[in-house]
Formats: C-alpha cells, structure tokens, sequence
C-alpha cells in the first residue's frame, strides 16, 4: 500500500459541492482526467449511477470548470490541461425543485428560468409557456458563449412517485419533462455541452424522444470509473485512513483492506473495471466500524413490494444473466426487475459475455453490504418477524445445520413458518417455501447454490458447510417423492469427489399446515 504523508483531509461525507470540497479541506479522489476525457467527447451525455454515487460532486465539478474557476483546480490533473474559458451554464438540480404536481414542477421551472435570467442580467418576455421560456433563456445567454446545461438528478420528479405508487403523477410529471427537454436539442446551435444524470434510465420514447442525439455512457467502459473509487485510488488516497482504522481496530497487514474489499468494492458497469461504493467508504473512514450504510441510507420499499407481485425468484439474483437491451427498459405499470435492480445498484454487472455478437451481462449483487443487507430485508418483509426474535430464531437455524443437526434444523424451521401471517403466505407455491429456506441459511452464510444444474436435472438446493453437503429437494406433499428424485436422477454424483460427507435431504410442505411436513435423509459416507 502506498503511503501517503500528506496531512490528513476531512472526509467529505454529505459534501456534494466541489467548490466547497476544495476550499474547506477536504479530500478529492481526483476525477479530472476522466471528466477532461468526457468534456472533450460527445457534447450531449447522459449517465446513470444509483443513489449516493457521486453524481452531484460530478456535476458541480463541471460546473466549475465551465464557469473557468482554474485556481480551484490547482494540484489536479486537468489543471494544466484546458484552455480555462468561461462559458454560461444553465444548472437545474432536480432533487431540489417541487415536484408533487405537475402544476407545481411547472411552476418550478419558471421559477428557476428566472433565477437564472436574473443571475446573468437577461430580461425575459412574458411568455407563459415553459418551453418559450426556456428556449428564450437558452438564446439570450448564449450573448455571453455558448451554453452550458447540466441536469442533475432528472428523474426526482418521477421517481419519487413511482416509489409512493402515484403513477398518475408520475407519468403527468414525466410530460412536463419531456416537453422541457426538447427545447435542448432544437437549441443546439448556442450549446457547447450537456450533461444530465439520473438514477433510472426511462426509454427514451418516453422521456427523452425529442433529444434523440443523446449519448448514454452508462454502460460505457471509458467512463467505468469515473464515479466511485478503484482499488489503487482507496489505497492512494485513503492510505492513512486505513492505517489509523487498522491502529484503531488492532488489524494487522492486508486483512483490513481484503475486508472493505470484500465489504464495499464490487461495482461495475462494464463487468472488467470495479469500484468502491463511495458513501460506504467515506462512511467506513469516519466511524471506523463495518457496517450497512449506502443501503441503510434509502428503503427499497417499493422495490420490495415489485419483488413480491411479480413473484420474482430471488435465488436467481445471485447470478442472472440478462441482454444489453433490458437496460432500455425502465417504464410505468410494468417495471422489469432484473433492469429496476440494477438502475438502483442492488446488483451489478460482474462480467460480460458475447455470443454471435449479442452481448450478455451477467448480474450480482455487488459486495456483502448490498447482499446481506437486501437478503435480511427480504427476509422480514417475507416473514413479517420482529427484529429480535426472529434474528435470534436465524441464529439457531444456523448452528442446526451447521452441526449437522438436521432435525433441530427441521424444528427451527418448522417454528418460524409457524409464525408467519397467514395473510402473507403464499399458499401452494413451493418457490415461497424455496425462498424462506434459502433466505435463512444464506443469511447464516452457508455456500448456498439454488437450482443447481447436473446431466439429468436440477436440484433445488445444494448446501455446503464445513464438514458436510446437502443435496435438498423440496415437493408439496411429499418427502419421500423428494428423496426419491435425488436418487433416481443421481444428483449427488457431481460431488462426490469433494471428501465430505453427502447428506440427501427430501423435505416435504403441508398445504394446510402451511409448514415443513416431514422430512427423510439419507447419508453417503466421504469417498462415496
């Protein structure tokens, strides 16, 4: 690890103005030649990243370099880089604009046409309509250069509703954006650059039809690591904060850096470049412990709930492979998991692969922090349990199985179905009885794989602990129809070459119980 000997900067937690991150003291991972990179390619970009990623410190870091403010960039890369010309920029920061009727969100525009008119001494005429009004502002500002927009967060005004299940205004508020933005691309001729950010990305017949020469660099592998941090910059930049946390914490040589690897690194857009969660890491520096906080700081609620209706299977989130073109695919009424996911940073891309050239990205979850944290919330969600008991219940479940105990495990597990709602079981399907047991050992951190393919089939679910794998089959009704498919079809083969005990287990599920029936187990020793 590179030591760096600089006095130690604050941590920028909260901070989303680059101004401010420079003049106050604080550290700056240094972005600029990627940002010089992006300012120098196409002139209209748009990015999508989730929640506390950075997109805002971006967007004010451009906004300075428009404006032409060189000495804030002093010591930075693009310091000596750029002619520093100032150019007129027309900022709109949409977490920041009332948005709870398209009325208001209109009114709100107006409003921030005239701040901007008035900051740069323009008199505007006095249209009503908002796109006159932009257009207007657009032309009489481009006297002083030719403009610069930059859009933050566009998607507030949407999102926001989609998320409260107020579709009506959600799509009323998407118009009135719709109709703002396609003022930008008739105007191009006073423009220099656009840049907009966001977290979701609507297709663009809804949202962004009239500014059809749009650049997407999401997905862009030039752009892969212009927002989050990479392994070197956590050890560059970070190096004495790490080394206070290991003093702090008495962690010697790299076991702390493989921890946050493991934690918090795990971000990709590309499937070959990963990056830190930056809220995480900044978080992580500060209070000095691990712990859940980029996922903690937003409910996916309404994520949740799409989940449950859709009756998505969890298991598959682990490693689900999806066409590029799903990443187009984000609308009302009928929101695509495996896209909402991962617009939102749930899961990630962790490689790609191409096949008569159609290119398949293959999802995850990024790192411990999203997986544990997302498959605790489900857990809850699922099993209505309180907090305390219910983690106490997971914890026996956990050292059942892995003492091989694997009636107490039974008994744990017929408890908790026991005191799930009636209201929320979901009868006859056995994928509900599937996800609860795999929700529980995979939150007691056994090696869990659901569906796992051999020859002849596919098991419903192989668990292996330390001393011990379980080849499981679950049937409505029917332990002995369960253990009979595992033998018939010879599931166990594949692992007997691994030197543990394999253990096949056929689990039955009472219907009108609504619970674990019985179960049967059959033992072959190791070496089969």
């Amino acid at each position: 690890m590179k030591q760096n000997n600089e006095i130690m900067k604050k941590l920028p937690l909260g901070i989303q103005t680059f101004s401010k991150l420079i003049t106050g003291n604080y550290l700056y991972v240094d972005k600029t030649e990627e940002i010089y990179n992006l300012v120098n390619g196409g002139e209209y970009n748009f990015l999508s990243r989730p929640r506390r990623f950075g997109k805002s410190v971006l967007v004010s870091t451009l906004k300075e370099i428009f404006s032409g403010n060189k000495e804030l960039f002093k010591g930075l890369w693009i310091y000596d880089k750029i002619e520093w010309t100032q150019h007129p920029v027309i900022y709109i920061d949409f977490s920041k604009i009332t948005n709870k009727t398209p009325e208001m969100l209109e009114d709100a525009l107006h409003s921030l046409i005239d701040t901007t008119a008035a900051d740069n001494d323009i008199q505007l005429s006095q249209g009503v309509l908002l796109k006159e009004r932009f257009v207007e502002l657009i032309k009489k500002i481009s006297a002083k250069g030719r403009v610069v927009i930059l859009i933050d967060e566009y998607d507030k005004p949407i999102i926001e509703h989609i998320e409260t299940d107020n579709i009506e205004t959600a799509k009323n508020n998407r118009r009135v954006l719709k109709n703002f933005f396609e003022v930008i691309k008739a105007s191009d001729q006073y423009l220099r650059f656009v840049f907009i950010t966001g977290v979701s990305k609507f297709s663009k017949v809804s949202v962004f039809s009239g500014l059809n020469n749009l650049r997407d660099i999401t997905l862009s592998r030039e752009f892969s690591t212009l927002l989050g941090y990479t392994g070197p910059e956590l050890e560059r930049y970070f190096g004495p904060y790490i080394e206070r946390m290991q003093k702090k914490r008495g962690i010697t040589g790299n076991r702390l850096i493989d921890a946050i690897r493991e934690w918090y690194n795990g971000y990709s857009w590309d499937g070959e470049n990963f990056v830190y969660n930056p809220f995480s890491i900044l978080s992580l520096f500060t209070e000095n412990i691990f712990k859940n906080f980029w996922f903690s700081s937003g409910t996916p609620g309404f994520l949740i709930e799409a989940i449950k209706k859709q009756q998505s299977k969890i298991m598959d989130f682990e490693n689900l492979p999806v066409k590029s073109y799903i990443f187009d695919y984000y609308d009302f009424g009928n929101l695509e998991i495996s896209a909402l996911l991962f617009q939102t940073g749930y899961l990630t891309v962790k490689k790609i692969t191409l096949k008569n050239f159609e290119e398949t990205h293959h999802l995850s979850y990024p790192n411990k922090e999203v997986r544990d944290s997302f498959l605790a919330h489900l857990f809850w969600e699922y099993t209505q349990q309180e907090m305390t008991p219910g983690a106490r219940l997971l914890e026996q479940i956990g050292k059942a199985i892995n003492a091989g105990d694997i009636e107490r495990f039974i008994q744990e597990i017929k408890s908790l179905f026991a005191s799930i709602p009636y209201h929320i079981f979901i009868g006859e399907r056995e994928a509900y009885y599937h996800t609860i047991i795999y929700l529980i050992l995979k939150l007691n951190g056994a090696v869990v794989r659901c569906e796992e393919s051999t020859n002849i089939g596919r098991i419903d679910a192989v668990v292996e602990t330390g001393e011990k794998i379980y080849v499981m089959e679950f049937k409505i009704g029917s332990e002995q129809e369960a253990l009979e498919q595992i033998k018939a079809k010879k599931y166990y083969e594949k692992y007997l070459g691994k030197g543990k005990e394999i253990v096949l287990l056929g689990i039955g599920f009472d219907v009108e119980k609504r619970n674990v029936g019985d179960y049967l187990l059959e033992s072959i020793p190791k070496g089969g």
